[in-house]
C-alpha cells in the first residue's frame, strides 16, 4: 500500500514549528501535515492540514517543495511518499486545534532538536541541511534485510544498485 502525504516546514528565527502530540499519540513532536485526500493536490492538502491542525493559513501556491521522502514502514507493510514544503510566511497564531492528537504547538531550535522527534523527521532535516531533494528511509539495506527474513527468494529477485 502506498500512502501519499505532505509535511509543512515553517522556520522562524532559527526555530521550526512542531506539534506536540498527546501521550495517547506518542507524546513526541511532529511537523504539521497529513495525507493527501482524493481529488486534492499536495499543496492544497497541506494548506488544509495547516488550518485544521495548527490554525494557521498558508497560500498553497506559495509553498515551495524542498524534499521528497520515500519511506518504508516495515512492520506495517506500508510505503509512503512524503512531500515536504516550506512556507515563507503564514497567517494566524499557531495553536493545536485537534486536541485529541496534539497538546501544544512549539517552536524548537533547529540546532538542538529533542530526541522525541521521529527518526524519519531527523533524517529529512539532515538531508535538507545537506541540500538533498530526495531521500529514502530507512536505507535500502535495512529494507532488504527486513523482507529477506520472510523470503530469501524475495530479496534475490531485486536488482542490486
Amino acid at each position: 500500500m502506498l500512502i501519499f502525504a505532505v509535511r509543512l516546514i515553517v522556520e522562524k528565527d532559527g526555530k521550526l514549528l512542531f506539534l506536540h502530540q498527546t501521550k495517547q499519540n506518542g507524546g513526541g513532536f511532529s511537523l504539521v501535515g497529513g495525507n493527501v485526500e482524493d481529488r486534492e493536490f499536495a499543496r492544497e492538502a497541506l494548506a488544509r492540514e495547516a488550518k485544521e491542525e495548527a490554525g494557521i493559513s498558508v497560500v498553497a501556491t506559495d509553498l515551495e517543495l524542498v524534499h521528497v521522502l520515500h519511506r518504508h514502514k516495515l512492520k506495517k507493510n506500508e510505503q509512503s511518499l512524503v512531500l515536504y514544503f516550506k512556507a515563507s510566511h503564514f497567517e494566524g497564531v499557531p495553536e493545536p486545534l485537534e486536541r485529541k492528537k496534539f497538546r501544544d504547538v512549539v517552536w524548537l531550535p533547529l540546532d538542538a532538536l529533542p530526541d522525541n522527534i521521529s527518526k524519519a523527521t531527523h533524517h529529512v532535516l539532515k538531508s535538507l541541511r545537506q541540500g538533498e531533494i530526495y531521500s529514502e528511509f530507512p536505507n535500502r539495506r535495512k529494507v532488504l534485510t527486513y523482507w529477506s527474513q520472510f523470503s530469501e527468494s524475495w530479496a534475490a529477485r531485486l536488482p542490486d544498485y
